[in-house]
């Protein structure tokens, strides 16, 4: 069955160009205009990506996103013309899974895509680790979920793959372009700052569900790690 990717983008001539690049990929396409356009389309379709532009009239790509997170988990690749770090940031912050500046190369596009949907929907091997328990969290890799007390917390699925990635390698401390090249397939430049975001959504979440419970550490200078439970 095909994927169907929804394009939210206020310049029909972008949005139609990644249409038709997606659509050679195999993908079905919907579009929307803005963020309430979106909403619509997203409560009547199935959808398996979102690839998401920020300025757009009505509701913005950051308050879409905002709502979109409160129920869904659907994968978001955010869209924007600005180039700053703190732009990007915002972005992941508010719940995006992946970020790319216009203007934009469609094969990358594609690539990105590719790699979202691929991660979102992973069916593990027989070899990995299907459920990974530590304290009190269980990591779920088949079912794409984690809990703590038995309660499941919402993650993006970039905060899920760093946890599972963590949680599979315990005691092993991985850096940031450790964890991007793994997870994105591509190398970070030296200056993506994509892992630390997502790092920092997955420990508030974390926090929240659990206070007590500290996993993944900060070694300095280094990078991340998740001790070995006893």
């Amino acid at each position: 069955m095909s994927q169907t990717v929804l394009i939210v983008d206020d310049d029909r001539d972008i949005a139609r160009l990644a249409e038709i690049y997606l659509r050679n990929e195999g993908y079905d396409v919907l579009q929307a205009q803005d963020g309430l356009e979106a909403l619509a389309v997203i409560g009547q379709a199935s959808i398996d990506l979102i690839v998401l532009d920020v300025m757009m009239p009505r509701m913005d790509g950051l308050e879409f996103c905002r709502q979109v997170r409160a129920t869904s988990q659907v994968p978001i690749l955010m869209l924007s013309a600005k180039v700053q770090d703190m732009d990007k940031i915002t972005g992941l912050m508010t719940g995006a899974d992946d970020y790319m500046t216009k203007p934009f190369n469609p094969l990358e596009l594609n690539a990105r895509v590719k790699g979202l949907l691929r991660r979102a929907s992973y069916i593990p091997l027989d070899k990995e680790q299907g459920s990974i328990q530590i304290n009190s969290w269980e990591i779920d890799k088949k079912g794409h979920r984690v809990s703590v007390h038995g309660k499941e917390i919402k993650l993006t699925s970039s905060e899920f793959d760093i946890f599972y990635l963590l949680a599979k390698n315990q005691g092993t401390v991985f850096s940031s372009e450790e964890i991007f090249k793994r997870l994105w397939q591509e190398d970070s430049m030296g200056s993506n700052k994509t892992v630390m975001v997502h790092i920092k959504n997955l420990r508030d979440k974390m926090h929240a569900a659990s206070p007590g419970e500290a996993l993944i550490q900060t070694v300095w200078g280094v990078g991340y790690k998740i001790e070995k439970s006893h």
